[in-house]
Order: structure tokens, then sequence, then C-alpha cells
């Protein structure tokens, strides 16, 4: 049985375990918890977190299973750094199945009121099982470009929830940051969303940085063969490249977590410095992309500039009076996100073409065995890809 199809078998699977276990403590917490953790709020908490932890521990089973480096044969070092790497995948897969389900959660209950919560069992089974399913099979063809498509559903249903239960119906007349400028529910959901997100870039930056400096040890080994971006052999200042580009996408990760950390009205100066500091993290990012990584298409750097200039002109127009800052935040925020993850997709072809490189380079010279770059952040999967191939 090929790897992709294995990989569908053994979700269904997990489909069926999760389905079980997440009706059967989905019924037991409606049977044992108090009366006040009964209510809509507090039991579609309960209800999202069984679902995001049915599909967590989907998830660390199918990724830390295809995994070669969880043993101590080659030192420690391996195998931590394995662990971490599943530590943090883990916090996005939780946030992320979390904030997606407790939003659905709220827009079911807003259709059909109270009427849904006798069938509450049957959908934590549902949803459990699904969770189990995708989280699974995502573990077993984990790369950034997988990663980077949680990202959206991620921020979109945490500012989603957060906005629709806030007690200020007049928040976006202002900006996002008096969203959660309480400590309100909604605005605890607002600021923990922003926090992860900025997790979940520097986790995507991880991946993609690795990629890039895999091929990079491709063209340093294979100088004649032609590789992803079109080029061959070195790569001037290529250290240089890769740290700044490393430093600006952390930086943008840890403005996000700044923003959620430090609210408004308590911390005034600190907010402001994370929240004026990413536009200007954010520009030098796409305007210094064609330097930054020259492998990219040049239709990448055409877009780069394209949002930047949108965005310039948004905040023109707010400038004059015509919109309110809320609008330009949207718009920034949604076209930088939207960018990254253009630009994990780009890196996944990268990663997709290199692959491809090696299975031919390995035919072509007659090796026994794929000799394949060591690649620091690497997932369980591409460490046998080429094997399961031939």
């Amino acid at each position: 049985m090929r790897r992709h199809q294995h990989a569908e078998a053994a979700g269904l699977v997990s489909f069926l375990f999760c389905a079980i276990i997440g009706g059967v403590a989905m019924a037991l917490y409606q049977h044992t918890a108090p009366a006040i953790w009964l209510v809509s709020r507090r039991l579609f908490m309960a209800f999202s977190a069984i679902v995001a932890a049915s599909g967590v521990v989907s998830f660390i089973v199918g990724y830390a299973g295809r995994s070669r480096s969880l043993t101590l044969d080659h030192g420690w070092i391996a195998p931590l750094r394995r662990i971490i790497e599943i530590l943090a995948l883990s916090i996005v897969y939780a946030s992320t199945l979390f904030l997606t389900i407790f939003m659905v959660l709220g827009v079911v209950n807003d259709l059909m009121g109270r009427a849904f919560v006798d069938y509450m069992i049957a959908l934590c089974a549902c949803f459990s099982g699904i969770a189990g399913y995708v989280t699974f099979v995502q573990a077993s063809l984990m790369n950034a470009k997988t990663v980077a498509s949680l990202l959206p559903f991620f921020v979109v249903s945490g500012v989603s929830t957060a906005g629709m239960t806030s007690d200020d119906p007049y928040w976006y007349h202002n900006n996002f940051s008096q969203l959660g400028d309480r400590t309100t529910f909604a605005a605890s959901m607002f600021n923990w969303t922003l926090i992860m997100a900025g997790i979940c870039i520097v986790i995507i930056s991880y991946f993609a940085i690795s990629e890039l400096l895999t091929t990079y040890r491709m063209r340093r080994m294979w100088p004649g063969t032609e590789l992803p971006g079109g080029a061959t052999g070195e790569i001037g200042h290529f250290k240089a490249r890769m740290g700044a580009l490393s430093t600006l996408l952390t930086l943008s990760g840890i403005a996000f977590v700044g923003i959620g950390t430090f609210r408004y009205t308590p911390h005034p100066i600190m907010h402001n410095v994370f929240a004026r500091g990413l536009p200007g993290i954010m520009t030098m990012l796409l305007i210094g992309l064609p330097w930054l990584v020259p492998q990219l298409s040049r239709v990448m750097y055409v877009a780069s500039d394209l949002s930047i200039a949108l965005t310039g002109l948004a905040g023109v127009y707010w400038l004059m009076g015509g919109n309110t800052l809320t609008s330009v935040e949207a718009m920034a925020g949604l076209l930088y996100l939207g960018w990254f993850i253009v630009f994990s997709r780009q890196i996944a072809a990268i990663e997709a073409d290199r692959l491809l490189t090696q299975l031919m380079h390995t035919q072509t010279a007659g090796l026994s065995e794929p000799v394949e770059p060591t690649s620091d952040a690497a997932s369980p999967v591409l460490e046998s890809r080429l094997a399961a191939d031939r």
C-alpha cells in the first residue's frame, strides 16, 4: 500500500477512535459537571476542548509514528528537537481546533437556539472524529504549506468569535486594540488569538527557513544540477540573507504576541511598540523579499509590492477621513496573512521540486540508497519519502 493510501486508511481508523472517545467524554461531562458549567458558553468551551484534545492526540500519534529521529541512535539533540517540534505544532493544532469549533457552535446557537444542545454528544463525537481524521492525515503529509493552511481558519475564527461576543457594539469605530482592551471573555479571546497567531508564524518560519537551508545544501553538493529557483551553485551572502529573513519573520511573530500580551490601557507604551513596529517589519520584509529569497518566482515579488501599495493607499485614505483605522488594520493584517500563506506555499513548491530533483539525481547516479541533505526541521515524512517512492 502506498504512503498516501496508508495515511488515508489510518486516518479513518483515527476517525473511529476519536469519535468514540469524544462522544464518551462529552457524555461524562454532561452527567458529572456542575450546573454552572452547563450554561451555553462554558458547555461550548468544554465541547471545543474535547474536540481539540482528540485532534491533538491523533496528530501526535501520526506525526511521532512516522519519525525516525525519536531514538538515541544518533545522540539526544535530534529527538529533543523533534519533541519540541511536536509540542509546538500541537499548540497550533489545539488552538486552531478550539477556536474554530467554538465559532461554529456560536453560529449554530444563533441559528437554532438551545434546541441543538440535545445533540451535543452526537455532535461532539462527529467533530472529534473529523478532527482526528484530518490531523492524522496532515501529520503524515506535514510541510510548511500544511501548517500555513491552518493560519486563516485560526485567526478568522478567533477574531470573529471575539467580535460576536464582545459587550462593546461599537468597538470597530476605533481600532482592533479596543476589542482586546478589556478583561472580558471576548477581549481575552481576541488577545489569545493574536498571541497564538504570532507563535504560528514563528513555527511556520522555522519550517520555511529549514527548507531553504536544505535546498542550498543541495546546490553545494550538486553544483551542476539545476535546482528549485532556476539557478545553480552558490548564492552570495547566503548566511546573511537567511539571518535577515529569519529575524524579520520571527520579529513579525513576536509583534503579534506582544500586541496580544500587552493591552493598551494598562500598557500603552509596550502596546504601541509592538503595534506600530509591526508595519515597519512587514514593509522591510515584503520590499526586501527579492534579495532575501531570490529562489522565489517574480510573481511573488510583484504580489509583495502590491500588498505594500494597497496598504499605503488605505492608510492615506484613512488620514483623509475616508475610513476607520480598524479597516486599515484589518486590510493590512489580512494582506500579510495572505502573503504569508502564499510564501509558505512557495516554500512547499520548492520542497516538492527538491525531492523530485533528488530522486532523479539518485536514479541517474545509480545509487542503491538515496542521499538526502539533512534538514533540521524536516518532517518525519520527508525523511522517508524518497525511500517510499522507489
